[in-house]
């Protein structure tokens, strides 16, 4: 690692140069590192907005969940099998979906072995459950803290090796020189003030986007509020997205924001909302044939939790019905765990046999939402109470939110994109498709980052692929643009910003248009504004100071991929209509028994597991097409042949 300077646009800029650069410290950037320090790379570097930000240290639900090969009792289950299932979500390559199978073990492993405290029976198996489109019960979790100890788990070791992490660092160009990334431009935000404003040049011939799914396009969200995404730099570096248009959605707390699956449903929390007068309404009987109807499908939430297309009539159509009532009725909703629901006035007999049978198993039939809670989730409470909600004295106030982008940035078997030398990992990476088991997103990314290190490792030789002259052209090409209109609109800085109301605007109108409910006319007038708010980016930005400029860029890395996932979504609806998490609506589409009035469904049409969309950016806007998904390899697994292999690609 070196450092130098850069002259550009008439000032100079430092420059640091290092063979492999990580963006990102959740639980795949530092697996990518630690990895990477293992199989004998030294000249490595994290970089990070904000080592305490970010979706792994900060959310749970799906990130308390790790999805991977079974591991206990007498269940048969393999690596294909779980590749399998992986593929059989739809829009999920088989190569990929292999990895993630086959990796699944040693990864996690790995995160038993730095501490990870995941539960062993006396006999030391690790027990598992079902979760979401899981045909076995392979998930397991630490609790709500999951990904959390994950991250510092993998945070202590990168740590002890002393690689370095410069903090405070928001990746904002990506650099390219013949088709393969060289570099990248980043702003460090402890030196907005200064004659640089903060940019500062990486010179890298790998670099590894681990920096989360695009959280900065809803307002409705999950997502940490310290968490936006970069998605949109990898788009414009060349890399393609795929499966953008495919998300998850789900209930969720919105003052303090986490989601309500598994057990938060399966203790049977009594539905109210408050109108504007503050009057009380416990809504969902009225939309089912009785109160047991409506307690059956609040228990199957639990863990049908994502919103899914195919569950309409079913348990997602108490995510419709949330929506009616925030959207529609503009009243705010609630999780009361305090009081019974309606239907359980005598006793729990009437309950479905499975909600009944889960109930009792669990020892958990006994009075008020809130002390089967604490019966059998403790944890779960005292989550809500350490931010100050108390379940057992207030309600719980929710909404339908984004929870996880299935698409990203389109990857091969080794996580490598379109651009060479630029791999994605994590969320960011497009891996998961239509439907994943919940919990998948974990093991995707240790798997992934683990694919991407040992490739770097095994096919590349320490050092820069590029000159350090074509290292400056490029920056010149790619990053001067840039620095230059960052520079203008710092000059003519007011007392006006538009900087987070035009976010806030784009955020609105994605979770009221680009969500669950969607209407093909209503996605195909926003794509056509966020491509003409694009074109007028820097024309229409107005600052009222440096320390916005990070802001902005981040609006304008927003802009390019809601473009790019609103393309997606017009051409995936267009063929397929309604499709996973996306329900097309329309004058003429199917009523559903349940549903509030004017939701009518278009159905969907034919058969689209085995396509994806691909999305590239062009210069007038996106180019969005149908691909097919790459097939699930068949190997030769004799023994001789792969030892061969292996110390062949592996150096050995």
């Amino acid at each position: 690692m070196q450092n130098d300077r850069l002259t550009l646009a008439g000032k100079e800029f430092p420059v640091i140069s290092v063979d492999t650069l990580i963006v990102g410290t959740g639980c795949a950037g530092y697996n990518a590192a630690d990895w990477l320090y293992e199989l004998g790379r030294r000249d490595i570097a994290l970089i990070s907005e904000g080592e305490r930000m970010g979706t792994s240290r900060n959310t749970g639900s799906d990130k308390q969940t790790y999805y991977k090969l079974s591991l206990c009792g007498d269940e048969p289950d393999s690596v294909l099998e779980l590749a399998k299932t992986l593929f059989s979500g739809g829009g999920v390559d088989g190569d990929t979906a292999l990895c993630e199978a086959a990796g699944s073990v040693r990864s996690f492993i790995k995160l038993c072995m730095l501490g990870v405290p995941f539960p062993q029976n006396e006999y030391g198996a690790y027990a598992g459950y079902k979760t979401d489109h899981d045909p076995r019960t392979r998930a397991t979790s630490a609790g709500p803290l999951t990904s959390r100890f994950m991250t510092e788990a993998l945070e202590k070791s990168v740590k002890s090796k002393d690689i370095p992490v410069y903090d405070g660092m928001q990746a904002v160009k990506l650099l390219t020189e013949g088709g393969a990334v060289c570099g990248l431009l980043a702003i460090d935000l402890s030196k907005l003030e200064e004659e640089t404003a903060g940019f500062t040049f990486f010179w890298a011939q790998n670099i590894i986007l681990a920096t989360g799914g695009p959280a900065g396009l809803y307002a409705a969200s999950v997502y940490p509020e310290s968490q936006t995404g970069m998605s949109g730099m990898a788009l414009e570096a060349g890399a393609a997205g795929q499966s953008l248009e495919q998300w998850q959605y789900g209930l969720a707390s919105i003052d303090f924001r986490w989601n309500v699956s598994g057990t938060y449903q399966q203790v049977l929390p009594r539905y109210i909302s408050m109108d504007e007068e503050g009057n009380e309404h416990e809504f969902l009987p009225g939309y089912f044939s009785s109160p047991t109807a409506a307690l059956d499908a609040v228990f199957l939430k639990g863990y049908q939790w994502p919103f899914d297309v195919r569950k309409l009539p079913g348990s997602s159509l108490i995510d419709l019905i949330v929506h009616h009532e925030t959207q529609d009725l503009h009243r705010r909703v609630y999780m009361d765990f305090t009081r019974d629901p309606s239907g359980l006035q005598d006793g729990f007999e009437g309950l479905s046999e499975e909600a009944y049978t889960y109930l009792s198993r669990s020892g958990a039939l006994m009075k008020t939402p809130i002390a089967r809670l604490l019966h059998m989730n403790p944890a779960a409470v005292e989550l809500y109470r350490s931010h100050g909600i108390d379940l057992a004295r207030e309600p719980l106030r929710i909404a339908v939110c984004a929870q996880h982008c299935n698409g990203g940035i389109a990857v091969d078997k080794n996580w490598q994109s379109a651009v060479k030398g630029l791999y994605t990992v994590g969320e960011a990476a497009g891996t998961f498709g239509v439907y994943r088991p919940g919990g998948s997103a974990l093991n995707a990314t240790q798997v992934g980052s683990m694919r991407a290190a040992e490739h770097i490792a095994y096919t590349t030789k320490q050092g820069m692929a590029c000159t350090q002259e074509a290292f400056a052209a490029a920056a010149g090409a790619g990053a001067k643009e840039l620095i230059e209109r960052s520079f203008a609109a710092l000059a003519a800085a007011g007392k006006e910003s538009n900087v987070r109301s035009s976010r806030s605007r784009g955020q609105e109108r994605m979770s009221r248009s680009a969500a669950h409910i969607r209407s093909l006319s209503e996605l195909s007038d926003f794509y056509a504004d966020t491509l003409e708010e694009l074109k007028n980016f820097w024309e229409n930005l107005r600052l009222c100071g440096c320390q916005e400029l990070p802001h902005a860029l981040r609006n304008r890395d927003i802009l390019i991929t809601r473009a790019a996932v609103l393309s997606a979504m017009c051409l995936m609806h267009e063929k397929a209509k309604s499709i996973g998490a996306g329900m097309l609506c329309s004058a003429d589409g199917a009523a559903l028994p349940g549903a509030p009035d004017g939701y009518r469904m278009q159905p969907g049409e034919g058969d689209f597991s085995g396509l994806h969309t691909s999305v590239s950016m062009e210069k007038d806007g996106v180019s969005a097409c149908l691909t097919p998904v790459r097939p699930i390899p068949q190997t030769d697994d004799w023994f001789e042949n792969v030892w061969r292999e292996y110390r062949q690609r592996t150096g050995q």
